[in-house]
C-alpha cells in the first residue's frame, strides 16, 4: 500500500486544493436579464434584427484570478424571434436552424485569457451539427448586493452562417443574396449566485 512519508506534505496539498476549489464561485445565468441578439443583411440594402430568448447556463467566476473562470451557455433555437411569423417559421425549419433536430446552441469555454486590457474567452460554439472553436472578446462587470455578487458578461462577434450549415439562400436578379452570410451577434449575460448543492444523505 502506498503511504505518504511526510504527513505535512499531504496536509499542505489538501489545504492548497481546498483553497483553489473555494476561490471560484458558480453563478446561474438569469434568462430574465440576459439576451442574445443578431442582425443580418437583407437583400443587400437593409439589416434584419432578431433575438433568442431563454438564455441559460452557468458562469464559474474566480474574483482573484479571472483567468480561472469559465462559462457554459445554452440558447434554445426555438425561441428565435424576428417579429415576423412567416419568417420565424422558416428560420425554425430545416432550411435554417431545424429546431426539432437541433434544439440548442451552446458555447463552452476552454480558456480565459487577458490580452492587454481585453478579456477573451476561447471555447467551442456548437450550432446545428457543427462545433467550431472560436474566440469571444468580452467585458466583465460585477456588483455586490445584499443577496450576493452579480456577474455581468457582454460580448459581440461576427459569424459566417455558412460555417454552421445555415446555408439556404436565394439570389436576387441583380446578383446579390436575399440573406447575407455575415451575422453580427451580441450577447449579454447576467448571473446570480447558484443555489447551494444539497448533499444526499
Amino acid at each position: 500500500m502506498f503511504r505518504f512519508r511526510n504527513p505535512l506534505y499531504l496536509l499542505a496539498s489538501l489545504i492548497l486544493f481546498t483553497s483553489f476549489a473555494l476561490a471560484a464561485d458558480e453563478y446561474q445565468i438569469d434568462p430574465v436579464h440576459s439576451s442574445a441578439t443578431f442582425t443580418v443583411r437583407h437583400m443587400v440594402i437593409s439589416n434584419v434584427a432578431g433575438r433568442f430568448g431563454n438564455v441559460t447556463g452557468t458562469i464559474v467566476y474566480d474574483e482573484k484570478n479571472p483567468q480561472n473562470s469559465s462559462v457554459n451557455a445554452v440558447i434554445k433555437t426555438a425561441t428565435i424571434n424576428t417579429d415576423n411569423t412567416s419568417r420565424d417559421a422558416d428560420l425554425k425549419g430545416p432550411n435554417f436552424f431545424d429546431v426539432e433536430k437541433y434544439p440548442d446552441i451552446t458555447f463552452k469555454s476552454k480558456k480565459i485569457e487577458k490580452r492587454g486590457d481585453q478579456w477573451v474567452a476561447l471555447g467551442t460554439l456548437t450550432m446545428k451539427d457543427v462545433s467550431k472553436d472560436i474566440e469571444l472578446p468580452f467585458e466583465l462587470a460585477t456588483l455586490k448586493t445584499a443577496r450576493g455578487t452579480r456577474v455581468g458578461v457582454t460580448t459581440s462577434t461576427k459569424l459566417n452562417r455558412q460555417d454552421y450549415h445555415l446555408s439556404f439562400n436565394k439570389t436576387l436578379e441583380s446578383g446579390g443574396l436575399v440573406v447575407g452570410d455575415d451575422v453580427k451577434i451580441e450577447i449579454s449575460l447576467e448571473a446570480t449566485p447558484a443555489a447551494p448543492k444539497t448533499v444526499a444523505k
